[in-house]
């Protein structure tokens, strides 16, 4: 069994049991533990050899389980099988989120996924055939982050837009006017004064409101073309830097420019209503979207 990286186990760890089902159930093991269980009983001693083959079996199991690369390879497993569910609903979130783009929208994601898609080909291209190393890791998830980052914009963006186009500042403006026009002409009855009041305080907070959804579409725009820019930069380093620390470092300057980014983001969620139910970014980069954006 290949080793693998030890990897940050959250939930249930492997158990004893997890190593011997798995050592027990690997395909050379299957194969001659059954192939020596058949010779046994067609062979005149039966009584004899299934002892001996139980007992080697045990010295086996005991031998491998007792192997901390072996003990890796396992935990990794087990990692991934309790991830998979989150995964496939990660991948669920990821499409659900894409289609709901309109189509320029979706359009523009598209082509900047397949511009990295590209270009990381590209890149594997001009280093030959050489294993994938940490640093093109390195880069597919910053990639994948860049990705999940452009698209919870985009999304905040449509929802901006569609609160933008069913607000009325004029109209808001109007209502604030008249309500100051007749709180000045007087107005005897101290619970009209209070209605009035109460009036101008909820049209001055709807008009508030209606200002900083402006002001953070203006961010958004801006931001979006900002990391689609840095998506581009950081593919494009990809080809042409060999310097596997200069990639490092302009991996981690990515990361480090998306914190408050992504704080931003979780603030539009609080005008937006859209909820980030993703712990990290979905493989973006690996996902099957489809082709094309729905039309509207």
């Amino acid at each position: 069994m290949a080793d693998v990286s030890t990897q940050p186990l959250g939930g249930r760890r492997a158990t004893l049991k997890d190593y011997l089902k798995h050592a027990f159930l690997y395909r050379w093991n299957m194969l001659l533990f059954l192939g020596g269980v058949v010779g046994a009983m067609v062979s005149p001693w039966p009584d004899a050899v299934l002892p001996l083959l139980a007992a080697a079996e045990g010295v086996y199991l005991a031998g491998l389980t007792s192997s901390a690369k072996f003990r890796r390879a396992v935990d990794a497993a087990v990692y991934q099988e309790q991830r998979r569910p989150q995964i496939i609903q990660n991948q669920r979130t990821l499409q659900e989120m894409v289609t709901s783009l309109p189509a320029e929208a979706r359009r523009r994601f598209d082509e900047l996924r397949q511009r990295c898609v590209e270009m990381r080909a590209l890149a594997a291209r001009v280093r030959g055939r050489a294993p994938r190393s940490r640093v093109d890791d390195g880069s597919t998830a910053a990639l994948d982050r860049l990705l999940w980052v452009f698209l919870r914009l985009q999304v905040s963006q449509e929802a901006l837009k569609r609160f933008l186009d069913r607000t009325r500042p004029d109209e808001i403006r109007a209502r604030l006017n008249d309500a100051k026009k007749k709180l000045d002409t007087g107005a005897n009855d101290e619970r009209v004064r209070r209605s009035l009041e109460d009036s101008m305080a909820v049209q001055e907070l709807r008009l508030d409101n209606y200002q900083k959804a402006v002001r953070n579409a203006d961010y958004v725009r801006v931001e979006l073309d900002r990391i689609e820019a840095k998506i581009h930069a950081l593919t494009e380093a990809s080809v042409n830097c060999q310097d596997t620390e200069i990639l490092s470092s302009q991996i981690d300057s990515v990361a480090e420019s998306m914190q408050s980014t992504e704080k931003a983001i979780t603030e539009l969620q609080q005008i937006t209503g859209m909820v980030d139910e993703l712990d990290e970014p979905p493989a973006i980069l690996l996902a099957d979207l489809g082709a094309g954006g729905r039309k509207r």
